[in-house]
């Protein structure tokens, strides 16, 4: 899942949203700790299309890595600490 060619993005991302606030503008009106950062936020960032983004974001939700949370008409996204341990684990143990 991580190891396919676009596997180098989807680790970025999960390395970016480690610290937020070091590598995203502060959002108005709410903070990158609480809510985590938007797809507009990460599509500027890596340089691809919103459609791009959220398929990256997608994949990373659907085995667990991020949590998705919906503000309004905006979802916001932020690691799952307890969830990437888990992975860690099973693969220092040899998977």
């Amino acid at each position: 899942m991580l190891r396919v060619p676009v596997g180098g993005r989807r680790l970025e991302i999960l390395e970016w949203l480690r610290d937020p606030a070091a590598h995203f503008p502060t959002e108005r009106g709410g903070s990158l700790a609480e809510y985590g950062v938007d797809v507009a936020a990460l599509a500027a960032k890596l340089g691809v299309s919103h459609a791009v983004a959220r398929t990256h974001l997608d994949v990373l939700v659907g085995v667990g890595l991020l949590r998705a949370r919906k503000v309004g008409r905006r979802t916001f996204y932020s690691r799952d600490e307890y969830r990437i341990a888990e992975v860690r684990s099973l693969f220092e143990k040899g998977w």
